[in-house]
């Protein structure tokens, strides 16, 4: 349940026509409004404050709902500028990121108190924009599932249907943008932004490493850069995406976070694949671990073929093996033996099973894990699911050093094997499935994998769930990922998804 100071009756009255009129707009609108006037921030605060609190009512969707202060933020204090590019837009925030008087839990019950004073980096940057802070949202423990779920703040549901989850590990936003917010921050390691936008039905960027400022926030994993997370921008639409991202780029992000590239908003780039009269798509079928299940397939082949309409050429590709990538980056992410997280855990917490199950493989003495290995690899013919087991335990520092080596290398073969196939992006499903049920993580039963992937899928009871696809860039090119989803939203006509209505 979520946590808030005293909360105005103002935020809980019924939707008046003016709030219907104040959602439906894009922000670049709203924020033209503040700059002449027209429309005063704590109206708009009021309007979103109220949608948050229907959706969370029905998703669970919250932790921090700091409405009253955030009422305080406009009217009396001097932290959020009027005039910024953002101004008088409510933005919400994943659990995780620092605001200050607040705690940031990472749904550990060890973290809760632990509020820092001041705002974090990432929280100042968006006030001198004048975006206004005004809840937190649900996040999974240990921050690796997909699921928004913990014993802090209990269950977030999906939105569509409540039985299945929004997504991890930034379901909170995803169920909430669904439901009518505007903008919000996630993180992304593993598919933290575009997993729960599939999910539930909203749209987000996963930035490139040094794009989007990460400093300011708390993590179950802090150290960890072998897979290095990403904090990046969600939206309930694709034009407030691109106004957000632009906005938070244009506010010169390196000043604010060392670890930002200097490198400003190219609008020459978004204009020439804006324009650009034939596109070279190259089209991800599947990543040769997990087949996308038949309702992401025919996603993928609706866009494929709304581009095909619009004159562009679809490539057939055959990038390297990304098994190989599996096996780098996750154990990367697990070098530590899974003691990180589990170090912040108290005895009894709530656990996602794909979490608990890593670190259990890990905990399993190496004899125990080998004789399972050949047995996986031997007996099951398990190629894909063995070669990941063989291989789970903590790692030195020279076995981190070696994988970072292999890291650099994979890297390095998808650069040159991307100039010969010489694609404008790539087409690809986000995930294998849609939204799964509650629970409904396996990470044990995998090809092994495979089967860890569709144990819980039902077509029949998934029926009505978002289904997404991608569009993947090369490092640093956000103005042209978001330039080319404007192109095949366009393309899509009236296939394209229908937003949820709002209350």
């Amino acid at each position: 349940m979520a946590h808030s100071s005293q909360v105005s009756p103002d935020w809980t009255i019924h939707a008046l026509n003016s709030d219907r009129e104040t959602v439906n707009k894009p922000i670049e609108e709203l924020v033209q409004g503040v700059h002449k006037g027209i429309i005063q921030p704590i109206e708009i605060l009021r309007t979103y404050g109220k949608v948050a609190l229907r959706a969370h009512d029905k998703t669970n969707c919250l932790t921090e709902i700091m409405l009253p202060d955030a009422e305080d933020w406009l009217q009396y204090g001097t932290s959020i500028n009027p005039r910024g590019p953002l101004a008088g837009i409510p933005v919400s925030l994943k659990d995780t990121i620092i605001v200050g008087g607040y705690d940031a839990t990472v749904g550990f019950s060890s973290f809760v108190g632990n509020a820092s004073r001041s705002d974090g980096a990432i929280v100042r940057l968006l006030k001198d924009a004048g975006a206004v802070p005004y809840v937190k949202t649900n996040i999974p423990i240990t921050l690796l599932s997909f699921e928004s779920t913990n014993d802090v703040w209990g269950r977030c549901t999906n939105p569509h249907n409540s039985k299945y989850s929004p997504g991890g590990s930034t379901g909170g936003e995803s169920a909430l943008l669904a439901l009518g917010g505007r903008i919000g921050i996630g993180s992304d390691v593993a598919g933290s932004v575009r997993i729960p936008a599939h999910f539930a039905g909203c749209y987000s960027l996963r930035c490139s490493t040094g794009r989007w400022p990460k400093q300011g926030v708390c993590t179950s994993m802090p150290g960890q850069e072998g897979v290095p997370s990403v904090y990046s921008p969600m939206a309930r639409t694709l034009e407030d995406l691109t106004y957000f991202t632009r906005a938070v780029i244009g506010m010169k992000p390196w000043k604010y976070d060392h670890s930002v590239h200097p490198l400003v908003w190219r609008s020459e780039i978004a204009t020439e694949y804006a324009e650009k009269t034939r596109l070279r798509i190259g089209v991800l079928r599947t990543d040769g671990v997990v087949d996308p299940s038949p309702a992401c397939k025919r996603a993928l082949k609706i866009a494929e073929d709304a581009f095909v309409q619009d004159g562009h050429e679809i490539v057939e590709i055959d990038p390297p093996d990304m098994y190989r990538a599996l096996k780098i980056g996750a154990l990367l992410l697990n070098a530590d033996g899974c003691q990180m997280f589990r170090s912040f855990m108290r005895a009894g917490e709530w656990e996602d099973l794909g979490a608990y199950q890593m670190s259990w493989f890990m905990r399993l003495p190496r004899p125990c894990k080998y004789l399972y290995y050949l047995w996986v690899k031997l007996i099951r013919r398990d190629g894909l699911w063995a070669g990941l087991v063989k291989d789970w335990h903590a790692k030195t520092a020279f076995e981190s050093w070696k994988l970072v080596m292999e890291r650099e290398a994979y890297r390095a073969e998808w650069f040159e094997w991307w100039n010969k196939a010489d694609v404008d992006f790539i087409l690809a499903p986000p995930n294998a499935t849609p939204a799964v049920p509650h629970d409904g993580f396996n990470f044990k039963n995998m090809n092994g994998i495979a089967q860890g992937a569709y144990k819980s899928y039902d077509a029949e009871a998934m029926h009505g769930l978002p289904v997404g696809v991608q569009v993947v860039g090369r490092r640093l090119e956000e103005e042209k990922v978001l330039a080319v989803m404007r192109r095949l939203e366009d393309a899509l006509g009236d296939q394209k998804y229908r937003l949820l209505g709002i209350d």
